[in-house]
């Protein structure tokens, strides 16, 4: 029988994988605490602790726990440190989902950073949007800036494709092209 896993790339140790070229850094962000809320997000304001008001494409988000707009009644929670709030449906409107592991994050920085943008889509990263979420690189993911860095949240199994993406576009920039 013919082997389909030589078809898919093969993902880098996580957890030491890194791009340096000049003007530009990208690495993994391992260990982050992801939490996928639907409903009312001011609900989820009062009941957690959590800011329901979040950030959107290219919004800076500060500190270890943080919302990130993905729609007009979902948000991205993440923290450096366990969230601490359970799973599941809660009577005051919203839902909450333990996304952790199903999202790699990534995190990019480097005084080339605007040129990696354009590459990777087009909207103008000096113009924040609602919603971080959008296309980037031709596949889906949640972007935003992260204390002066650029984190970019794909799904797990795009991952090994989006790490390759970089290392091209990271070339392409180091070379001028």
């Amino acid at each position: 029988m013919r082997d389909l896993a030589e078809k898919w790339s093969v993902a880098p140790d996580w957890q030491n994988a890194t791009i340096d070229v000049p003007g530009l850094k990208i690495g993994s962000i391992p260990g982050l605490h992801q939490r996928l809320v639907s409903g009312d997000l001011a609900a989820l304001a009062e009941a957690s602790g959590f800011d329901g008001t979040a950030v959107g494409a290219f919004g800076p988000a500060e500190g270890i726990r943080y919302t990130v707009r993905l729609a007009r009644d979902r948000l991205l929670a993440v923290s450096t440190t366990p969230i601490g709030m359970a799973t599941g449906w809660f009577p005051q409107e919203f839902a909450v989902t333990e996304i952790s592991a199903g999202l790699q994050v990534f995190e990019v920085e480097g005084s080339a950073l605007d040129a990696f943008i354009a590459r990777g889509t087009t909207l103008d990263p000096g113009q924040p949007s609602a919603s971080a979420a959008l296309s980037f690189a031709g596949v889906s993911a949640i972007v935003y800036r992260h204390e002066d860095r650029l984190r970019i949240h794909v799904d797990r199994g795009l991952a090994a494709y989006l790490w390759m993406w970089m290392e091209q576009a990271a070339g392409h920039i180091a070379a001028g092209d």
